[in-house]
C-alpha cells in the first residue's frame, strides 16, 4: 500500500506514519463523539426565536456589561484562596410548614442554597428546589453539599408552582425535579429556552416566560447573570428572577444576581414588595464575582432599592461555590445591616420558616 502525496508522488507505507495517522482519527472521532454527547445529553438547547434588547438572534446577554469571560475563570481557578467550610453540619430539619397559608398571610420558610418555600393565598410555591447530595453533571463528582436540606422532602406541603431562576446546576437539579413531578406534579415557570432542556429531560407541564411576561400570579423579571449546562450552550437560555403577586402582596425572588439598574425598574412596577428574597453568597472573589452574584453589602443594597418592607438572605451555606468560608456571608451581613441602620433583613436558621 502506498499514500499519495502532492504533485503525484507517491509516499512508501510506513508503521509510524500509519500510527500517527491512526492516531489522529481517533482523537478527531472522540472530539467529534464527546462534542455530540456534550450537546445531546449535558449541554440545554439552544433557544430560537425573535432579537430583544437582550437577545441578539443566538444568546442572550445582561442589559449591563461586566460578565465575566472563560479566560478569568481558569485564572481564578489557578489563584483561588478558598475560605474554611466545615466537611458536614449535623442539624435537625426545621418543623413540617403548615399545609396551607390565607387569609392575607405570607409564610416564608428558608429551606437552603436557593430552595425556599413560599405560602400566600393558599398557594405554595418553591423555588430552585435542590435536594441533591451534589449540584453537578454527575452524581460522583462536584460540589458537594456541606448540610441537608432543612425540610426533609417528605415533609413539603403540597407543591403548586415550582419557579427555576437559570439552569446552572444548583438552581435547576433534574432529580429534585423528578421527585417533584412524581409526587407533587406542580406546573413549573421558567425563563425562555429552559423548557426545551427540561422537556428533552422528561419533565413537562412547564411555563417559559421572557423577561416582564407573566403567568398567572407570576412575573418573570431581569436578573444580571448568565446561563450553561455544559461547553457550548453559554448564555442560550434565559435567566431572571420572579415576581409572585396575589391580594398577600408581592413577594420577589431574584434568583442568582449581581447588583445593578434592575432592582430600581422591578420596583417601580411592583411597588410595596412585601417580601424579596435575595441571594449573598458565592461572592468572592469580588474581581471575578461581582457582575454575577451580589455581596452581602449589595443586598443590603438591593433590599433598599427593591423597596421591601421584609427581606431574607439565601443562596449561602449549603455550596461550596466561591472562595467566601461557610460563615462570612451572614457575618458580613450582619455587619452590613448594621451599618445600614438596621434595615428588616431577617436571617432564618435553615429549615427556619416565618411569618412576613
Amino acid at each position: 500500500m502506498v499514500f499519495p502525496r502532492r504533485g503525484g508522488v507517491n509516499l512508501p507505507e510506513n508503521g509510524a506514519v500509519n500510527r500517527i495517522i491512526r492516531a489522529a482519527f481517533g482523537v478527531s472521532a472522540a472530539a467529534v463523539l464527546g462534542g455530540a454527547i456534550e450537546r445531546q445529553v449535558i449541554a440545554a438547547p439552544h433557544y430560537h426565536g425573535e432579537r430583544s434588547d437582550h437577545f441578539d438572534g443566538t444568546r442572550f446577554f445582561n442589559a449591563e456589561e461586566g460578565e465575566h469571560g472563560r479566560g478569568s475563570f481558569f485564572k481564578w481557578m489557578l489563584e483561588r484562596e478558598r475560605g474554611f467550610w466545615r466537611d458536614w453540619v449535623d442539624e435537625a430539619p426545621g418543623d413540617a410548614p403548615p399545609e396551607r397559608v390565607g387569609g392575607g398571610r405570607m409564610r416564608v420558610t428558608f429551606i437552603n442554597h436557593s430552595t425556599v418555600l413560599l405560602q400566600a393565598d393558599n398557594v405554595n410555591i418553591l423555588t430552585d428546589p435542590i435536594w441533591s447530595e451534589r449540584c453537578s453533571p454527575s452524581a460522583h463528582v462536584g460540589p458537594k453539599r456541606h448540610r441537608a436540606p432543612g425540610i426533609r422532602f417528605r415533609d413539603l406541603p403540597p407543591i403548586d408552582v415550582v419557579l427555576v431562576s437559570h439552569n446552572h446546576y444548583d438552581h435547576l437539579d433534574l432529580p429534585t425535579l423528578h421527585a417533584l413531578r412524581r409526587v407533587h406534579r406542580p406546573r413549573i415557570v421558567t425563563p425562555l429556552g429552559n423548557d426545551a432542556f427540561l422537556t428533552r429531560h422528561g419533565i413537562r407541564n412547564v411555563i417559559a416566560l421572557d423577561w416582564w411576561q407573566a403567568w398567572e400570579r407570576v412575573t418573570l423579571v431581569p436578573a444580571r447573570h448568565f446561563c450553561s449546562r455544559g461547553l457550548s450552550d453559554r448564555d442560550a437560555n434565559l435567566w431572571g428572577g420572579f415576581v409572585i403577586s396575589g391580594p398577600s402582596g408581592h413577594a420577589y425572588f431574584a434568583g442568582d444576581t449581581g447588583f445593578g439598574g434592575h432592582f430600581e425598574r422591578i420596583a417601580e412596577k411592583f411597588p410595596s414588595m412585601r417580601l424579596a428574597m435575595l441571594p449573598i453568597g458565592a461572592y468572592l472573589p469580588r474581581w471575578f464575582m461581582e457582575p454575577m452574584h451580589m455581596s452581602p453589602g449589595d443586598a443590603v443594597r438591593a433590599h433598599a432599592a427593591i423597596g421591601a418592607a421584609t427581606s431574607i438572605p439565601m443562596h449561602y451555606g449549603t455550596f461550596n461555590l466561591g472562595d467566601d468560608g461557610e460563615l462570612e456571608p451572614v457575618e458580613n451581613l450582619r455587619r452590613a445591616i448594621r451599618d445600614a441602620g438596621d434595615p428588616n433583613i431577617v436571617i432564618l436558621e435553615h429549615g427556619e420558616g416565618r411569618e412576613v
